[in-house]
């Protein structure tokens, strides 16, 4: 199936550390998404590398797991239950600009059912536009 893609950017006034605060710490992720719950399932190494995170939204509870980390830079997780997709791949990138930081989340996947994938690039750009629009609100905020 073909894979589909999905890229998000957006600018805060707030430099890439305090970007990367709020990104890097996934217990503070419902106080800027639309997740409600978030729950530990298993510990990252010293890098955070390898953490696998539950997050509930409404009826969904997705697991993810940590598969790089950049401090300050990217972050990227892979989703490993909770939808019906394949090959989920989800790249946070933080980029230092003139008036602040540059967010890029920049995901992309297959669809496990056949005809389903336009349903999920348009569903998971609107929750992408508000977790990055919530990322760079709450960083700016401080």
């Amino acid at each position: 199936m073909a894979l589909q893609e999905i890229d998000v950017r957006s600018t805060t006034a707030a430099d890439p550390e305090a970007v990367w605060q709020l990104l890097g710490d996934s217990s503070t992720w419902p106080q800027w998404t639309a997740i409600e719950t978030y729950e530990p399932e298993q510990p990252g190494g010293s890098d955070g590398i390898g953490e696998i995170r539950r997050f509930r939204t409404g009826r969904y509870l997705v697991r993810e797991e940590i598969v790089e980390r950049d401090p300050n830079r990217r972050l990227t997780y892979s989703l490993l239950s909770g939808l019906a997709l394949r090959d989920y791949r989800a790249e946070i990138d933080l980029t230092p600009a003139a008036t602040g930081t540059e967010i890029r989340w920049h995901t992309t996947f297959r669809p496990k059912v056949p005809g389903s994938g336009w349903i999920y690039r348009r569903e998971l750009d609107k929750r992408t536009r508000a977790f990055v629009d919530g990322l760079a609100r709450a960083a700016a905020q401080g």
